[in-house]
């Protein structure tokens, strides 16, 4: 039984969270550079089982879309053409890094651990992927 990776993309940095086997709990994985996001994609894949890919698709707040979601679409573009054995799926991202910066402030991080902004992103995958499971009943 394989994960489901879950990618929050940016230009500089994508934040990864993974669930467990059974596909009931995302854990936030790590932050890639986007330039290197590809290998380090297939490195992980060298070692697990992936059925699904999930992306984040940033929309404003009255759902339209903006210049990160081209450049998001183009990047799951990407991800099929490397990958084409491994479905891809999307997820409304908004507020999720609002969310993700509450719930390190709540969880009681120091200063230099919040304004990590790669502690964020893969916190804000974690949350999409979460909310996927959620909606999609996994």
């Amino acid at each position: 039984m394989g994960r489901i990776l879950c990618f929050d993309y940016g230009l500089k940095r994508v934040g990864v969270a993974v669930t467990d086997e059974l596909k009931i709990i995302s854990t936030p994985y790590d932050t890639f550079p986007a330039s290197n996001v590809f290998n380090l994609i297939s490195e992980y894949l060298s070692k697990n089982v992936v059925d699904i890919f999930v992306v984040g698709l940033p929309y404003d707040l009255k759902g339209r879309e903006t210049d990160a979601t081209k450049k998001t679409l183009d990047f799951i573009k990407s991800l099929k053409n490397k990958f084409p054995s491994i479905p891809v799926d999307t997820y409304d991202e908004r507020y999720t890094s609002k969310i993700a910066k509450d719930s390190i402030r709540e969880m009681g991080k120091n200063k230099k651990f919040r304004q990590e902004k790669s502690n964020v992103d893969k916190i804000s995958a974690s949350i999409i992927l979460q909310s996927y499971l959620t909606r999609k009943n996994i």
